[in-house]
């Protein structure tokens, strides 16, 4: 029996269908990253590390490019784009809603008590943006601005880096009453910290190891004044202070006034991502009772991760990056049915 060069023709096509199928979409879950290109997301997030390969290329060296002319300008950015990236994440998910300012429809979470008059770098994911508008329009979104530059920031500091799965779409809402509430405050105890974190899925070991991101950074005196001159409501200090580092603080922030005065969250190396903030803690030397806590909260497991990491660095890094992967999935916006990809950062595109 013969077959017309009509069928074969037909069952060529079908052939070769089938097979640039098989090549173009391995894997459990496919998307499309724009227009014809195709990609192997995360099976529950939807994520994945090579989003903009065909659409932005560019993207990283151009966070990269801007994140080191900040961060030589004020060497503090670096921890402010990182603490960024947790205060969005741990509020509905990581979708840029830490980023939107007030408007007739949105209540910005700016506005929340661990928020307001603290935190930074809006400005400078403003400059992201910016460039990356002129590069490639409407496509990197502005969640995934605030994980790129989160993950430039550490690398920039001397940290680890590690492979960052993008697709976030952004929110079209913000939740003030969210940042009051899921956001772990600095006078937190180890009881309420473990809580805070599982309520994002995150579990001790990505307590203790997150927590090292105040490797880098300051704090303000209103967020560790209790610890000097009320810890238990009786008008005397935090016994577990070393009395040296007491005295160094009581300068800084006096009892009265003073609240905006800054001290370093890592007095060895407050600009530099290493290790050092967990020796810090060991020595009694951390700064907010959440640092100490992990050491004298009664949690062994957590107690003994900060012993660990004091001592490997390496280990440290690669606990960390693991963490900040495992973080950014927070409950991200993905695919087209879900959220948008803002023009300007601090507004919902309706705005325009």
């Amino acid at each position: 029996m013969g077959f017309s060069d009509g069928y074969l023709l037909s069952l060529t096509t079908v052939s070769l269908f089938f097979s640039l199928s098989i090549a173009f979409f391995p894997g459990y879950d496919t998307h499309f990253m724009g227009p014809g290109f195709p990609y192997e997301a995360h099976p529950l997030t939807g994520l994945c590390p090579e989003y903009y390969q065909f659409t932005c290329p560019q993207a990283d060296k151009i966070v990269i490019s801007v994140l080191k002319e900040a961060i030589a300008k004020d060497p503090r950015m670096a921890a402010s784009l990182l603490r960024l990236h947790f205060h969005d994440c741990f509020v509905q998910g990581c979708d840029a809603s830490v980023l939107l300012d007030d408007s007739h429809y949105i209540v910005s979470e700016k506005n929340a008590k661990p928020n307001k008059n603290s935190l930074r770098g809006f400005e400078v994911i403003d400059q992201i943006k910016e460039q990356l508008e002129e590069a490639c329009p409407s496509t990197v979104s502005c969640a995934d601005i605030i994980a790129l530059a989160a993950r430039g920031s550490t690398v920039l500091s001397g940290g680890p880096t590690w492979e960052l799965p993008l697709g976030r779409k952004d929110s079209k809402t913000a939740s003030l009453k969210g940042a009051n509430a899921n956001i772990p405050p600095p006078n937190s105890t180890i009881q309420n910290l473990i809580a805070l974190f599982a309520r994002q899925g995150l579990d001790q070991g990505d307590l203790a190891t997150l927590s090292g991101g105040h490797t880098i950074g300051v704090a303000r005196c209103v967020n560790f004044k209790q610890r000097l001159y009320n810890q238990n409501g009786d008008k005397k200090p935090d016994e577990t202070l070393e009395r040296s580092f007491y005295y160094s603080l009581e300068r800084v922030c006096p009892r009265t006034g003073g609240d905006n005065n800054i001290s370093p969250l890592d007095y060895a190396s407050p600009v530099k991502f290493d290790n050092y903030y967990y020796k810090s803690i060991l020595a009694q030397r951390g700064l907010l009772n959440s640092d100490e806590v992990l050491l004298t909260g009664k949690d062994q497991f957590v107690a003994g991760l900060v012993k660990s990491y004091a001592e490997d660095e390496a280990l440290f890094f690669d606990h960390f990056s693991k963490s900040m992967v495992k973080m950014g999935q927070i409950n991200p916006l993905t695919g087209y049915n879900q959220g948008e990809v803002r023009k300007n950062c601090r507004r919902v595109n309706d705005a325009f």
